[in-house]
């Protein structure tokens, strides 16, 4: 599934080809059908996102804009295509279709598209935690989450309404940046080692959004500085643990790890990552340990 850095840079590009245009909407694949032809001729205000989630801005009737949600779950593609002349030819379940003087946007098989009101889209906005990505994230929102719960780091930051925007690869890749142990329950995490990690994330994300993939080893790492290959994968970059299972860890040589959480395949090194035992286990082992050698 497209991470937070996807959809913003998608909400860039689509803003960039069609702002202020006078566009044509369609749907060739007719699911879409009703609202596209409502929305025919309408100026494309701009686009933007919220976490994994993108809205089209349309002018309306009066001083209503009309808003086209985008969701594009596990198999959704929005494909952004220039053309000098004849507009190309639709290929494939094109769900949407917009044309503009120079660009054609496609987008197949996504989750949800629809067409929303102004209400719909904060309403939504709502339900989200804050999106490293936007200038008005409050990360004291997800903290005051992550603070009290026994909840996994791993499942809580995978959790939209706790922080929205990161999936499977920022958060193995996050946890393992910071040493965190992925079962690590969040209360126990400190205010200081939260603000770190969100700090890591904007940037990180940032980045992503620049080049269109998700990098996260840092320059030591990097296939040059150490004599390796690039990793060769369908999701691009360089990455700590994400989809290495097995292989051995680039920092320690102890092999990567993976098991189910939240449904999602997580990835961590043992031994980089070491299980998290909380204070109050230890001193009650000391403590135990202490009366045993008294008897």
């Amino acid at each position: 599934m497209p991470e937070g850095h996807t959809l913003h840079r998608l909400a860039d590009d689509l803003t960039s080809a069609f702002a202020g245009q006078r566009v044509r909407v369609g749907s060739p694949q007719g699911r879409f059908e009703a609202e596209a032809r409502r929305l025919d001729g309408a100026v494309l205000l701009g686009a933007d996102a919220w976490g994994k989630h993108l809205v089209l801005e349309f002018d309306g009737p009066g001083e209503a804009p009309r808003f086209v949600h985008v969701h594009l779950g596990l198999y959704g593609k929005l494909a952004l295509t220039a053309y000098d002349g004849d507009v190309p030819a639709a290929v494939g379940q094109v769900r949407l279709r917009i044309v503009g003087g120079t660009h054609v946007a496609d987008l197949r098989g996504a989750t949800a598209c629809d067409l929303w009101t102004r209400a719909q889209v904060e309403a939504c906005v709502a339900r989200l935690g804050p999106d490293p990505l936007r200038a008005d994230a409050d990360p004291g929102r997800a903290w005051a989450r992550i603070s009290a719960t026994e909840r996994s780091l791993a499942s809580l930051l995978m959790d939209q309404s706790v922080l929205a925007g990161v999936g499977n690869v920022y958060r193995a890749e996050l946890l393992f940046r910071h040493r965190l142990d992925p079962r690590r329950p969040g209360r126990s995490l400190r205010r200081r080692q939260w603000d770190a990690l969100w700090d890591d994330l904007v940037a990180l994300m940032r980045q992503g959004v620049e080049r269109n993939r998700i990098d996260t080893v840092r320059p030591e790492h990097e296939p040059e500085a150490m004599g390796r290959e690039p990793r060769r994968d369908d999701h691009g970059g360089e990455v700590y643990v994400y989809r290495r299972a097995g292989q051995p860890c680039l920092v320690c040589g102890a092999a990567v790890r993976t098991a189910e959480v939240e449904g999602r395949n997580l990835f961590w090194c043992s031994e980089c990552q070491r299980p998290y035992r909380s204070r109050t286990v230890v001193s009650q082992t000391q403590s135990s340990h202490t009366r045993s050698g008294r008897g």
